[in-house]
């Protein structure tokens, strides 16, 4: 079972607001006065309604935008550019068609000039770990979906980020791989400790994954609710989904999530 640590918080947002300019129409606002906290070590998964800011805080914390106000602080200090520390997955893979397995892993540090003999033994283990240890010299062409996003998860944490972000990176694999990378991603993550934001769609995945569920409200975005994940770990999802108690958590954050959905779609969001 993963121990989140009683430390500060890793990552904190503090009335963050954000609003995008669409050529000579007024800005738009899609995040309003943001305030939460990631602990060390702890899996977060983000739900809410389609064009609700789910990405754009992802993106904030990755230093990818920049805040209209509000602070966004990783242990302590501001968080204004991309940093090693945070690692990004997105939905699709991004892979280099040209480039092989390993050689798509250990880009980044290839390209910052790493040793090799630092960085093989690293790129290796998390092979390993994502059950890709025979596939160093495959091309993205030649592995499945499921296989593409495994390349990314090693990707990624190769640099070993003290922080994960991750995007909808299981949304567009059936069901069956989606359930795997979800076994999978637990898996790792127990291992390393890493602190991860999860950007969901999916309440079952949310709670499978989670520590903790955050909905956001229709834009702009806020958070509306929080639910601390009772059921204890490692999970099985069988055994989840004949829970009595996660029936209703289920039902209890689909509810809030579908009244925001229908928000958005009426224009009634406040």
């Amino acid at each position: 079972m993963n121990q989140i640590a009683q430390l500060p918080a890793r990552v904190r947002l503090a009335g963050i607001s954000k609003s995008f300019a669409s050529g000579k129409q007024a800005a738009t606002p899609v995040l309003s006065d943001i305030s939460l906290e990631l602990e060390q070590g702890e899996l977060v998964c983000l739900l809410g309604p389609s064009g609700c800011g789910k990405s754009t805080i992802l993106n904030l914390i990755a230093g990818f935008e920049q805040t209209d106000s509000g602070a966004i602080l990783l242990d302590g200090s501001p968080v204004n550019k991309p940093g090693p520390e945070r690692g990004v997955v997105f939905q699709q893979p991004t892979l280099f068609p040209w480039l092989s397995v390993l050689d798509n892993v250990t880009f980044g540090p290839r390209m910052a000039g790493v040793k090799k003999s630092v960085y093989l033994p690293e790129a290796e283990r998390y092979l390993r770990l994502v059950g890709l240890q025979d596939f160093h010299h495959h091309m993205p062409w030649q592995l499945s979906g499921g296989m593409r996003q495994r390349v990314a998860l090693a990707r990624a944490w190769l640099p070993n980020p003290e922080i994960l972000l991750m995007d909808e990176p299981f949304g567009a694999l059936d069901a069956q791989t989606r359930l795997m990378m979800q076994e999978l991603l637990t898996s790792v993550w127990q291992k390393t400790g890493t602190t991860i934001l999860f950007i969901t769609h999916d309440v079952d995945e949310a709670l499978f994954l989670a520590d903790r569920v955050l909905v956001m409200s229709a834009r702009p975005g806020r958070i509306c609710a929080e639910f601390k994940i009772p059921f204890p770990r490692p999970r099985d999802v069988e055994v989840l989904v004949a829970d009595v108690g996660y029936g209703a958590l289920k039902q209890k954050i689909l509810h809030i999530v579908r009244e925001e959905a229908r928000k958005s779609m009426t224009g009634t969001a406040q």
